[in-house]
């Protein structure tokens, strides 16, 4: 498994005007590795769009390296970068605690008379939204405390798809302090996220170990 991540150059405008909707970055994404293209195979990919220290960038978790140079298509040249995360993945510990981040797309399936499948809507308030990640926790081998995370950044992001339908999707960041339960299960949260979307930038965690004072 590998982390990557490149500056998105947004003070080019011309270079990133086709950045518009979420659908841009999903195929700058799959487009950043060039031997998938080639072969017409795609392997699962996690991405992000993070703020860190004044920058945005784009942050990519997936089975194989990322060609640098598609990588930064859209990114401020020199700042794409790649590293093995497998060390990483192998050091997560029963029980260790540790600051998390992740972007969600917290929706419910609502019944729908003479429908085999409900329909999804998405939450909307706070305390709903906040009860999604927190439901979803053990099955990912982690907990939360209520008093512990918070929800940081909320909006509906656009989508454009083939159709020529325009969508708006629920876009809800958390942060905050978890516990490790399940070394597994929290492992295949890092390499397979969480929940729905997540081709178009939704469920990436990641974390920050905490050290414990002595």
């Amino acid at each position: 498994m590998y982390i990557s991540r490149v500056v998105i150059d947004y003070e080019n405008r011309r270079k990133t005007r086709d950045l518009m909707h979420l659908g841009a970055y999903h195929n700058w994404v799959e487009h950043s590795f060039s031997e998938e293209i080639s072969q017409g195979v795609r392997s699962r990919k996690l991405w992000r769009i993070d703020r860190l220290d004044g920058e945005f960038v784009l942050l990519i978790i997936s089975e194989v390296k990322p060609d640098i140079s598609k990588l930064e298509r859209y990114g401020v040249p020199g700042t794409g970068m790649t590293k093995d995360y497998t060390m990483f993945l192998n050091s997560i510990e029963q029980g260790m605690k540790a600051r998390f981040k992740i972007t969600l797309n917290p929706v419910v399936s609502m019944p729908t008379e003479g429908a085999r499948r409900g329909r999804v809507v998405p939450l909307v308030n706070i305390e709903d939204q906040m009860k999604f990640l927190k439901d979803r926790s053990v099955k990912h081998g982690f907990y939360v405390d209520d008093n512990d995370f918070q929800i940081t950044e909320r909006s509906f992001e656009p989508l454009k798809k083939n159709n020529g339908r325009d969508l708006r999707i629920s876009r809800v960041t958390y942060e905050g302090n978890l516990i490790v339960q399940d070394i597994d299960k929290f492992r295949d949260l890092l390499i397979n996220g969480m929940g729905q979307k997540k081709a178009y930038g939704f469920g990436l965690m990641t974390i920050i170990p905490v050290k414990e004072d002595v």
